[in-house]
Formats: C-alpha cells, sequence, structure tokens
C-alpha cells in the first residue's frame, strides 16, 4: 500500500510539473516583494511569513515542495532552505526555479519520500509545510515523530492543510462543480488527524482560513493576486479580511477549509492521557 501510494503521488505531480518544465516558470518579482513587505495576516501565507519573523541565517525544511515555490520565498527572507519531495520532476523544476531566482546557494533540494528520509537529528529551525499532512495520514503519527527528531530544540513548526470539520459544508461544497487538482489519495484533515497532531505537538495553536474567500478562485480565475486588476484584488482583499474576522469567532471558526498549525519542539515527552483541546472536542460532538 505505500508503495503504491508512492507511486500515485509521484506520478502526479510529474505529470504537473512536466507541464512547465519546456517553459521554466520564474519567480514573479512581485510575489518577491509581496513577501519580503509588510505581511497581511488575513491571507493564510502572509500570515504564515509573519509567524516565523526573522529567518536569516536559519536552517529550514520545506516538507513536499513542489515546484520550489515556497522554498524561494524562504531563501529571499535569507533562510537555508533544504526541500524534500517524491516528484523528480518537481525536483528538476525546483532546483531551475531557484536559479533563475538566484537563491541556488542557498537551497538544497532531495527527491525522496518522506517516510524514506535520513536527515541528521536536531538539524533544522524550522519545519515548513505547505499542504502536506494530508498526503500523508495513513503514516500522519510516524512522519510527525520523524520531524520531531529532525527538528532542533525549540524549532518552529508551521504546516498549512486542508481542513474538514463541517459535514454539512463538505457536503454543499461537493455540488459545487471545480477541478480542485487533487491526488487520488489524499482527502482534507479531519478531527481525529487534528487530535494526532495537537497530542504530537503540545501547544499548537490554529488559525482558520478559508470561508468566503474560497470563491476567491472565480475571483482570480485566469490570473494572480500580483497580476490581477484592482477591482479583482480589492475583491479578493474583501474576502480575506471577512473569512478573518468571522473564523476568528468559536462558533465560526470550524467552518474555515484551511487551517494553519504553528508550534515549537519542545523535545519532552509527552504524559499519558494528554487531553484534547476543547476546540477539537467540539468539533468530534458538532
Amino acid at each position: 500500500m505505500r508503495s503504491k501510494r508512492w507511486a500515485s503521488e509521484a506520478e502526479f505531480f510529474d505529470r504537473l510539473a512536466e507541464s512547465q518544465l519546456g517553459k521554466i516558470p520564474w519567480m514573479d518579482p512581485a510575489v518577491l516583494r509581496r513577501y519580503s513587505g509588510r505581511l497581511r495576516p488575513w491571507f493564510n501565507k502572509e500570515f504564515r511569513f509573519e509567524r516565523l519573523g526573522d529567518l536569516n541565517g536559519l536552517h529550514v525544511l520545506d516538507v513536499g515542495c513542489g515546484d520550489g515555490s515556497n522554498s524561494i520565498l524562504l531563501a529571499s527572507r535569507g533562510a537555508r532552505v533544504t526541500g524534500i519531495d517524491i516528484s523528480s520532476r518537481s525536483i528538476e523544476l525546483a532546483t531551475e526555479r531557484a536559479r533563475l531566482a538566484g537563491v541556488q546557494d542557498r537551497v538544497t533540494f532531495h527527491c525522496s519520500p518522506l517516510e524514506l528520509a535520513d536527515f541528521p537529528e536536531n538539524t533544522f529551525d524550522v519545519i515548513w509545510g505547505d499542504g502536506i499532512l494530508h498526503h500523508l495520514i495513513p503514516e500522519l503519527e510516524g512522519v510527525l515523530a520523524q520531524l520531531e527528531r529532525w527538528a532542533k530544540p525549540g524549532a518552529r513548526v508551521i504546516f498549512s492543510e486542508p481542513l474538514s470539520l463541517s459535514p454539512a459544508l463538505r457536503r454543499l461544497r461537493s455540488h459545487i462543480p471545480i477541478h480542485e487538482g487533487a491526488t487520488p489519495d489524499e482527502r482534507p484533515l479531519e478531527s481525529a488527524e487534528l487530535n494526532l497532531i495537537l497530542q504530537r505537538l503540545p501547544g499548537t495553536q490554529m488559525r482558520h482560513f478559508s470561508l468566503l474567500s474560497w470563491f476567491n478562485r472565480f475571483v482570480m480565475k485566469g490570473t494572480t493576486y500580483e497580476r490581477a486588476s484592482t477591482a479583482r484584488r480589492l475583491a479578493t482583499e474583501l474576502l480575506h479580511a471577512a473569512d478573518y474576522a468571522l473564523l476568528s469567532l468559536p462558533g465560526l471558526k470550524n467552518l474555515g477549509g484551511m487551517v494553519v498549525l504553528s508550534s515549537s519542539i519542545s523535545k519532552q515527552a509527552k504524559p499519558a492521557g494528554a487531553s484534547v483541546p476543547e476546540p477539537v472536542r467540539r468539533a468530534e460532538a458538532g
């Protein structure tokens, strides 16, 4: 089952990367400016960069680095980055993109299933993952333990993951005909996986995103935020700002389709029977 899942994931992302390899997409300078300037926390990725703070001189592990976009952004903020991905064609694409962005001396890419990777213990100051844990649900606990070994004591950990805690909202979205580009074996995290993450990483803070901003895919269809018209950018700003306010409310936050999980590695043994945070118990009960 493990080998079959690896092959399926690699094949999917190899095809995606191959569609771009003939026309290597460089990193838009407007994107670099966006993430090196004033950060707006109502945007998911800007929120994550704000939480990380100063990255100068830190060693970051980019888990599931894909085409290298995040690795390039992290390196452009002063980090030394190690990226790992299961797709060899994605690694090829990421390597060339890093060269075009002029950060090839600060990034190193490895092609391997995460479960087989072998980094030294206490290597990384930051563990970064963008939509990766929900691909690893069958081996989630082992993967988290592995990441914990590779992290230095006190290392910062930040993941952004699709989340589904509302069955009613999940049913509603399933009736909206949009191709999500999902791999055959993936699904959003649910309360059981979220509980496991919170138990493995005590003290994890959660910030929910993507309720109204889910409709951003219509607003930005055929373009990017950086290249969109002023009207489109204003519309997406309003959607994200509204989400940020609405999903700050305890009664609504579990409606978010994405969650940012931020924590630090304590390297301390967890007591038996660690309690589950209250928001997750409510989600399970609901």
